[in-house]
């Protein structure tokens, strides 16, 4: 239930996690928070979950969340289609811009249902940017800017990439907003668990285009940040997108269910923590 603490008075912030396709596995845990009534009162996201996390921050339904997920990833290659001079990126991004300047309009941080921040990085110096002022889809559009694909986004005097190189699930910046019981969602999977599982299955390792080879470094930097970014959630939840790869936005229903099941898993792990500190 959207704003609406009825387990207590406590703040109850949710950090949303980078991982492109593996993402949209934020709209199931989404769907069962609000389904078992359990608050959230800011969200912070970085990257795909920066994009979620706006559009449940606006007051959009889960349901047609879900309906624009499935629409967008339909398109996903008409979004992309639009190259530029290797200067700033491959890819402009500004057919990307309109579609997320369709979906936010001049809808402004402060206006939001549901205090939101999201994080991007500046390219320059490698620090967090944490934007939380203007225009939501500006904002947007530098948290997910994938750096070398995507043209690095000028944002007051600094050129700022994805969030996921500074700060893949940005739990720090709910501390900051005042949250004071944190719920993590993390889609960045364990490398380990890739390699384990490539190993027992006796597959060869397929040659990898351009674009993987940049996607897999960011996810590479970003598996190492995640440790040091969960710190301090009170839950995490973990969603099995393993077997998903980063640009599978096809398999939108199957990561909605991993986010469902997992969400589902921590429930009363939730409840009970909430309910805990209520009495203290």
């Amino acid at each position: 239930m959207k704003g609406a603490p009825e387990l207590g008075k406590r703040k109850v912030g949710l950090a949303l996690g980078s991982g492109a396709a593996r993402g949209l596995a934020h709209i199931g845990v989404l769907e069962v928070l609000e389904k078992e009534g359990i608050p959230i009162d800011m969200i912070a996201g970085s990257s795909m979950g920066a994009l979620i996390g706006a559009l449940y921050a606006q007051g959009k339904d889960v349901g047609l969340i879900k309906n624009l997920a499935i629409d967008l990833g339909s398109k996903r290659f008409a979004l992309l289609a639009d190259p530029a001079l290797p200067k700033a990126g491959l890819i402009r991004g500004r057919k990307i811009e309109d579609t997320l300047r369709l979906i936010f309009g001049d809808i402004k941080f402060g206006d939001l249902g549901i205090p939101f921040a999201c994080v991007a990085t500046d390219v320059e110096t490698g620090e967090e940017a944490v934007i939380k002022q203007g225009l939501v889809w500006q904002g947007v559009r530098a948290s997910g800017s994938i750096p070398v694909i995507l043209s690095a986004v000028k944002r007051q005097g600094r050129y700022l990439v994805d969030g996921a190189l500074a700060n893949p699930v940005p739990v720090s910046v709910l501390k900051e907003m005042g949250a004071d019981f944190i719920i993590a969602v993390n889609v960045t999977p364990d490398l380990r668990e890739r390699i384990h599982r490539i190993g027992e299955e006796q597959v060869e390792a397929k040659e990898p285009n351009i674009l993987n080879v940049i996607m897999q470094m960011v996810h590479i930097i970003g598996y190492r940040m995640v440790e040091s970014s969960l710190v301090g959630a009170d839950v995490i939840i973990e969603p099995q997108v393993t077997h998903i790869g980063w640009g599978d936005f096809r398999r939108v229903p199957e990561c909605i269910l991993q986010g469902e099941l997992a969400a589902r898993s921590c429930v009363l792990e939730i409840k009970r923590k909430l309910e805990g500190r209520k009495r203290y």
